[in-house]
């Protein structure tokens, strides 16, 4: 299929650049595959939506501040006014290293700019010294390899103290202190994503435990949201794309209650595209079992993708000619979420990651 089969028309305006004070208030479009139909509802709805018996599947990756803000060795830090923490007090935004993946202890992939002027061999200070990089590689699409040197504390500590929430480009704000919990899901434990993941933004505790109540089962698996998610397609035709590997792990709990759903034909609903990529290639690959254990996926879904553990889909609306929207295309059929989505524009319903969702069912 092309590129442009998969592009629509939104207004800037349309793009949240916040959460709503109440997660829970989003509004959630709710689309029937069987029916070719769909209505406007309020994430709230999710439990009385829901069946008594129905396996809710969330992602509980957890981002960490991955966006260090800082300058290169040899110049002298200059006080800029806010930042984020108070640790921010003394940078310059001379330049800006993005950790996307971790190698070893010390060692990760990143995103650097200026790209071009940055070279292997320099070093990059961050704070008032306490963090260092030494570029020691180069990679594709701007990645570099550096390796992190932290002075007085362990180098997650000082990630964590002076790193920036990083929110995605489309947000045209700088991050804010509420930022470090408003893009983080109520759930989120596992440390290691660089974006989150973004459709379980709208749990709130007492909509799980309305789940709960109604008999809906949950369980937790872990997908480190990744520049895989979000790469853009380059090729003209989408089936020529590859997808960066990402890291997930399924305890034997969550395995065991989504074997026992399959087996009893009860309805898994899967809260994200990332949960959607982990179970169908942990199925894919074991004849449509889900076993406990970790690895890496690079799964790719595009249209005429045959579902294996998947039922129902939760998921935020996701941007033009994207990997997210074709695999929500594949899940729906491509004419409908189209349809669906030049309804979202007219009834002025918030897009991507700070805005509303919709149940596909």
């Amino acid at each position: 299929m092309r590129l442009e089969d998969f592009d629509y028309e939104l207004p800037s305006e349309r793009i949240a650049q916040r959460t709503l004070a109440e997660r829970d208030a989003a509004r959630m479009m709710l689309l029937d595959r069987s029916a070719g139909a769909f209505e406007d509802r309020v994430f709230r709805d999710l439990p009385e939506i829901l069946t008594p018996g129905d396996l809710v599947v969330v992602n509980n990756t957890k981002v960490f501040p991955a966006r260090l803000l800082g300058r290169r060795e040899g110049t002298r830090a200059q006080k800029i006014g806010k930042g984020n923490p108070a640790a921010h007090e003394y940078l310059t935004a001379e330049v800006e290293l993005f950790l996307t993946r971790q190698e070893s202890e010390d060692v990760w992939q990143a995103l650097v700019r200026p790209g071009k002027k940055l070279r292997t061999g320099e070093i990059l200070v961050f704070g008032r010294g306490e963090l260092k990089a030494e570029i020691i590689g180069r990679g594709d699409y701007g990645l570099r390899r550096v390796r992190l040197e932290a002075r007085e504390r362990s180098i997650k500590e000082a990630v964590d103290r002076l790193g920036h929430t990083p929110l995605p480009p489309y947000i045209r704000r700088s991050d804010e202190p509420a930022d470090r919990t408003d893009y983080q899901t109520v759930y989120a434990r596992e440390l290691g994503a660089v974006a989150a993941p973004t459709a379980g933004l709208h749990f709130t505790p007492r909509v799980l435990e309305a789940l709960g109540a109604r008999g809906v089962e949950t369980c937790e698996i872990t997908l480190h949201v990744g520049l895989g998610t979000f790469q853009p397609v380059r090729a003209r035709q989408i089936e020529e794309h590859r997808m960066e590997s990402e890291r997930y792990a399924i305890s034997e709990a969550a395995s065991a209650a989504i074997n026992r759903a399959l087996d009893e034909g009860r309805r898994i609903v899967a809260v994200g595209t990332t949960t959607v990529r982990t179970l169908e290639h942990v199925a894919a690959q074991r004849a449509g079992r889900i076993v406990p254990g970790g690895g890496e996926t690079s799964l790719f879904i595009v249209p005429g993708f045959q579902f294996l553990a998947t039922r129902a889909l939760l998921t935020n609306f996701h941007l033009p000619k994207s990997t997210l929207l074709m695999l929500v295309s594949a899940f729906a059929g491509r004419e409908f979420i189209l349809e669906a989505y030049r309804h979202a524009v007219e009834e002025r319903y918030r897009f991507y990651s700070y805005g509303d969702c919709m149940l596909i069912l």
